[in-house]
């Protein structure tokens, strides 16, 4: 079975061909060797919402200290079908998952995957198409990475550049939380920030979301004011 990887590996390099092993254990460096073997699985996602409740913000904010130490994750993100816990329950003719919306977003920019997913039933993106218009602006590959803060399952910000263009994911557990996010990696100038954030009534419907845009410049540090498992994200162009 392992080798099996290496030759698919091989023969679809040979053929010019992408690969994304879902389904597999955790990269283990294949990609140095076969830089078309873009995206592994290896940790557990988004389809166990489907019979547990084990996918927790705890957990979403746990696996990009572990996991995705070892290289990019196949977690399949993008629920918009989206509870706390008193209103969820497992189920595989209508998933949900754990957390707020704004949570599910930020994983774009948090969640290392050049090969991205979105998990969600094409007819429920329709009926949500201002969620799926600012995570299809979200880039799947990085020119640069910053941290901005992090703590081990409790909570985790990090900003990502793509070309002029830098993206902000935030999320936390289950503590809702202010993160005061430092902004100095901006060039000079004045910057345009698109956000994406909890709405006022998130942590009793975690569907709810509000967007807003505002001015940064680098000497700025904005705060994420993010619900009891929630997310922020924002995508930052210069003016």
């Amino acid at each position: 079975m392992v080798s099996s990887y290496e030759q698919i590996a091989k023969e679809c390099a040979r053929l010019e061909l992408l690969v994304d092993f879902h389904g597999s254990f955790k990269p283990s460096g294949l990609r140095r060797i076969y830089p078309n073997v873009l995206n592994y699985e290896g940790v557990k996602g988004s389809e166990n919402n489907k019979g547990s409740a084990d996918i927790t913000p705890e957990h979403n904010v746990t696996i990009p200290f572990i996991r995705m130490a070892a290289g990019p994750m196949d977690y399949t993100p993008g629920a918009m079908v989206n509870k706390m816990p008193k209103n969820f329950f497992g189920s595989f003719e209508r998933p949900m998952s754990l957390g707020t919306r704004a949570h599910q977003v930020a994983m774009y920019v948090v969640y290392e995957a050049p090969l991205q997913m979105m998990c969600e039933s094409p007819s429920r993106y329709y009926q949500e198409q201002e969620t799926v218009d600012f995570i299809t602006q979200i880039p799947t590959t990085w020119d640069e990475t910053v941290v901005l803060e992090g703590s081990v399952g409790n909570y985790i910000a990090v900003a990502r550049r793509k070309g002029e263009k830098w993206y902000i994911g935030a999320m936390t557990d289950w503590d809702g939380r202010v993160l005061e996010l430092d902004l100095s990696f901006l060039g000079e100038g004045e910057f345009t920030m698109e956000v994406f954030k909890d709405g006022i009534n998130a942590e009793m419907f975690a569907e709810d979301y509000k967007k807003e845009t505002i001015t940064v410049q680098k000497d700025a540090t904005v705060k994420a004011e993010l619900s009891s498992g929630g997310g922020w994200a924002a995508i930052i162009k210069k003016e």
